[in-house]
């Protein structure tokens, strides 16, 4: 017979937790609560509401490539997504639409009969695909080959009922004004497309797009600026995108990186300066911008580049209980919890921090 805690006790030693320190994270924030009167706690109310508790398939990515013979974990799309209902989720965002060949429905689902087959299944076990982090075109001006595509993601994304279609990377990896500009012409052309099948644009953004951008001071042998203004690069480009075709995806792990990484730059007259930077404020300042977040929760390292190592959500160090409590359009915002080292040697691990996860965005309350 096994031990009743048996389950709880290896979740907890992959994460480094002792079985209280697990019990009192997989609670959250609903343990301070719990201590708080009575009147208080039942005036706080739920953060996350449960119709919008989402996960990216990235995060479990491990069990929809698997091949379905070779276990009794869910493996594939239909089977993964009937594990992640059964844990409570109500929303989606895929991370492609590939599997393992064996599974339902065969390897490829990126198609218009692959896309009715998800949408079965998505609507099968009561979940809302939200996004998808796709196709995006890497050049300018845009190609028909370029165009045809794109319309063929946005084709796709409404049979799947799609409210967004975007990807996983910043605009332009680059430091330079110029690249900036031309970036906001294709996303604006891009989100016209988009919205006149009524799904938004997204873009998913990493902490270099929190970086300074280079737009003043001499020049190197390039012609290149080498100093900047302050202004930081996704600032600046949401100033220069339209706010009703060009919305954003923040992963809140990665902005609180940038907050550790990015806090100086070179001013025009060659003095350093310091601009902590502020998620919160970033989204505040335009709410309405950020449809999509994903909830990626990491503990404090200042040992490492990033600052931060990632962790099941509500593990960790991000307070996430003041960021989704001071939101000025609560229930708007789609959070998707995303681990990009969820899968491990343990072919349950990442569906079990699926759970743990969910429970814990469950808990949150202000």
């Amino acid at each position: 017979m096994s031990h009743p805690h048996a389950h709880e006790e290896a979740l907890g030693r992959r994460l480094g937790l002792n079985r209280r320190q697990l019990l009192a994270a997989t609670t959250g924030i609903a343990a301070a609560a719990a201590f708080a009167s009575p009147a208080r706690a039942a005036s706080r109310g739920t953060l996350i509401p449960r119709g919008r508790r989402g996960i990216i398939l990235y995060t479990v990515r491990d069990a929809i490539s698997r091949d379905p013979l070779s276990t009794n974990v869910p493996s594939g799309f239909r089977r993964v997504l009937e594990a992640l209902a059964d844990i409570g989720y109500k929303q989606v965002e895929f991370a492609g639409y590939g599997q393992h060949a064996n599974a339902e429905g065969g390897a490829d689902l990126e198609t218009v009969e692959g896309a009715r087959l998800l949408r079965r299944w998505l609507d099968d076990n009561g979940l809302q695909a939200e996004g998808n982090h796709g196709f995006i075109p890497g050049s300018w001006p845009l190609s028909t080959a370029d165009l045809d595509r794109f319309k063929r993601v946005v084709e796709i994304a409404g049979i799947l009922g799609l409210g967004h279609v975007g990807t996983g990377n910043d605009p332009t990896g680059s430091a330079y004004k110029a690249d900036w500009d031309v970036a906001a012409e294709k996303w604006n052309q891009l989100g016209e497309i988009a919205r006149a099948a009524g799904i938004k644009l997204y873009t998913h953004n990493h902490d270099a797009a929190y970086a300074f951008l280079l737009d003043s001071g001499p020049l190197d042998a390039q012609g290149r600026p080498t100093r900047s203004s302050g202004i930081r690069k996704l600032e600046y480009f949401f100033g220069i995108s339209d706010p009703a075709l060009v919305h954003f995806e923040m992963d809140i792990f990665w902005a609180y990186v940038a907050q550790f990484k990015h806090k100086t730059y070179t001013a025009p007259d060659g003095s350093v300066q310091t601009d902590v930077f502020d998620p919160l404020a970033t989204v505040q300042a335009r709410a309405k911008r950020f449809p999509l977040f994903h909830a990626k929760d990491g503990t404090s390292n200042p040992a490492t580049g990033n600052g931060y190592d990632m962790v099941p959500f509500g593990t960790g160090d991000i307070d996430y209980q003041r960021f989704f409590a001071e939101l000025r359009s609560r229930g708007f915002h789609n959070p998707m919890y995303e681990q990009d080292n969820a899968p491990g040697a343990d072919p349950a691990q990442s569906l079990e921090y699926a759970g743990l996860s969910y429970r814990n965005m469950a808990a949150l309350r202000g």
